[in-house]
């Protein structure tokens, strides 16, 4: 007999995936424990858990999973064809519908004139504050995207706008945004992307108290300080509305002791989830619940309560350091919404964590 863990790691499904499909009686264990409720499958089981796998990867719909393995050993291997053949159509009919979808969203986009002010040929000097724009940047400087296929998110967008300057990165699982205050510019909105690099070489300038001259010139933005100054050149790239994406449905809020809560987010249980990060890589991730009293529970069966949120573990926990407070405020809302991380003291700095789906 093989251990549900020794099933996992031969066949390609996870543990809580074999859970999952022992529940909804596709793939059933030949013994369980009566006394522990351990499950046990039959070696020849093997086989049929890892057709499962494949035809999951290949999306087929639980119900035609079903008749394929009923029909996969028999004599008669028709309907097995005809289903795999069924859902060989649906796939080609579908991405052929999503070809023609891009071909419109492609022209749409190349047709499309976009009246707008260029960060890139609006001149600006501010005088912001050392310390405001130093606790800026590190509350989102985590969150800017690695992945050299979107060089649009690789930096930290610099919103200016009235007597304010915007700091915000995504890399679209996560977005962190803040805010410091600025004097100088009264004219319209200027937006301009700082690569990462720069942004790194900012912050160090960021150590005294007095304020500090940000100049957008062009293509070129420059820092002075007390301590030197650090120039560059800004991303030629268009940043996403932010302000759109940051608009979270209302949830139950939890009010938590930072270091108390990042222990037990790091030490507790986590469950895999597939495709979960940057590249489609496998990470863990934290089931997080706000209960009826307000407290964050931290789960560690996927399928035992709906109203769990699951998330990567890593970005929480860069989350929470990024907010830099002993106590801060978690909004927890349906397992498809955002996680909002959230200063009590400053409203304008807060980080947005996307849920992962928890299927197989």
């Amino acid at each position: 007999m093989r251990s549900i863990g020794e099933m996992a790691r031969d066949s390609g499904l996870s543990v809580s995936a074999l859970r999952f499909y022992d529940r909804g009686g596709v793939l059933v264990p030949a013994w369980v424990d009566p006394v522990s409720g351990y499950r046990w499958y039959d070696p020849g089981q093997l086989e049929e858990a890892r057709l499962l796998a494949r035809l999951r990867r290949a999306a087929m719909p639980l119900a035609d999973i079903r008749m394929v393995l009923a029909g996969w050993s028999g004599a008669d291997t028709d309907l097995v064809r005809k289903l795999l053949q069924e859902h060989l159509r649906r796939l080609e009919a579908g991405l052929s519908d999503a070809r023609n979808e891009f071909s419109t969203l492609r022209a749409l986009l190349e047709s499309r004139e976009k009246p707008m002010t260029s960060p890139r040929t609006a001149a600006v000097r501010l005088s912001v504050p050392a310390p405001e724009l130093a606790d800026a940047l590190d509350a989102v400087r985590f969150a800017a995207s690695r992945d050299p296929e979107l060089p649009m998110l690789a930096g930290v967008l610099f919103d200016i706008e009235g007597g304010t300057l915007d700091v915000v990165a995504t890399d679209r699982y996560r977005m962190a945004v803040a805010r410091a205050s600025a004097d100088g510019h009264t004219g319209t909105r200027v937006q301009t992307i700082v690569p990462a690099p720069l942004v790194d070489a900012m912050r160090a300038l960021l150590n005294g108290g007095e304020p500090v001259r940000l100049a957008v010139d062009g293509d070129r933005v420059t820092l002075e300080s007390g301590d030197g100054q650090t120039a560059g050149h800004c991303l030629d790239h268009d940043f996403p509305d932010y302000r759109r994406l940051v608009r979270t449905p209302d949830g139950r809020e939890a009010l938590v002791d930072t270091a108390a809560f990042r222990e037990a987010v790091r030490t507790g249980p986590v469950v895999t989830g597939e495709a979960s990060g940057p590249g489609g890589t496998a990470a863990d991730l934290s089931l997080l619940k706000v209960t009826d009293d307000g407290t964050v529970t931290l789960g560690e069966d996927r399928w035992g309560d709906q109203n769990q949120v699951a998330v990567n573990r890593e970005y929480l926990l860069h989350a929470l350091d990024a907010g830099a407070r002993d106590r801060l405020v978690l909004e927890i809302g349906a397992p498809t919404a955002p996680i909002a991380i959230r200063r009590p003291d400053d409203e304008h700095t807060f980080s947005v964590l996307m849920p992962v789906r928890l299927e197989n």
